[in-house]
């Protein structure tokens, strides 16, 4: 992967580890499911009205909707209202990386190298040894619940590499229009309609700014960066950065909801670093370009 792709994917890096903090002082504003729609409303409009649907088969395109943005998010955002905290969230979503080889390797015939499985597996003890500093006082359904997400995730990625070398920032948006109407009548079911209407009207220029945050830097500057690195390396190679994220979401935690950090989890942190370099080296060796 040529460098400044590399630089790329590390700036969507910083933008979701901080996206994290941003959804727990959303599901805290206003109801979990509700504040996930109105995130890929906002990505959605009035984008789509400016930019012409991707050159891909619209299945694709609608399943990528309802995978990065309706599943991830529904699952994600009531984990984090229902206990989950930011920091964990941040690390057990990760496991989309290895959900997005496992896929890929079914769905895609794509096969990571033993680098690549050695890296992610040195990550990955990484997240576990995090993971378990954090999880002692959790229930077990937010945990499962954000595991879900993590599927969701590994799913909506590989639908980006399927869907070919279409323009990423087009394919995210109309991708977002999949996802608000599934999410507001989830809303409308589960939070129901007294919340949704005390929410709509108490909401305020905060708020507004919370969404704005999630619709556009964390959903269509940081989705349509990591679609467009999706379609042009393979599946197995852009997934690891994500285990990075971690590491800013820990930093934003620590910086803006006073998450600490213990040594333990440093450890991990740097075991996450360890296996990403593993996986990065072996890939430039493999491929120059």
């Amino acid at each position: 992967m040529p460098f400044r792709h590399i630089l790329l994917a590390l700036l969507v890096v910083a933008i979701w580890g901080f996206n994290f903090v941003v959804i727990k002082l959303s599901v805290e504003a206003m109801p979990p499911l509700l504040s996930a729609a109105l995130r890929f409303l906002a990505a959605a409009f009035p984008a789509l009205l400016f930019i012409r649907p991707p050159k891909t088969k619209p299945w694709i395109v609608v399943a990528y909707g309802l995978t990065i943005g309706f599943a991830l998010y529904a699952f994600l955002n009531l984990a984090i209202a229902w206990g989950m905290p930011a920091g964990l969230s941040s690390l057990v979503l990760q496991t989309q990386a290895f959900f997005t080889m496992l896929f890929a390797f079914f769905v895609l015939g794509e096969r990571p190298t033993r680098f690549q499985i050695g890296g992610a597996a040195v990550a990955f003890g990484g997240v576990a040894v995090i993971a378990a500093q954090r999880m002692g006082n959790m229930g077990l359904l937010p945990l499962f619940m954000t595991v879900m997400a993590a599927i969701a995730w590994g799913s909506a990625n590989v639908l980006a590499r399927k869907a070919g070398k279409i323009n990423a920032l087009s394919f995210t948006v109309w991708g977002a229009l999949a996802a608000p109407l599934p999410l507001f009548a989830l809303s409308y079911f589960t939070e129901g309609w007294s919340a949704i209407a005390e929410a709509i009207t108490s909401f305020s220029w905060s708020d507004a700014a919370l969404i704005a945050f999630l619709a556009y830097p964390a959903t269509l500057l940081g989705g349509g960066i990591f679609a467009w690195l999706l379609v042009r390396h393979p599946a197995s190679v852009v997934a690891p950065f994500t285990l990075l994220v971690p590491i800013t979401g820990l930093a934003s935690g620590y910086l803006v909801l006073g998450e600490t950090s213990t040594s333990m989890e440093v450890l991990g942190a740097l075991l996450v670093i360890t296996g990403l370099v593993i996986t990065l080296i072996r890939t430039k060796k493999a491929d120059p370009a």
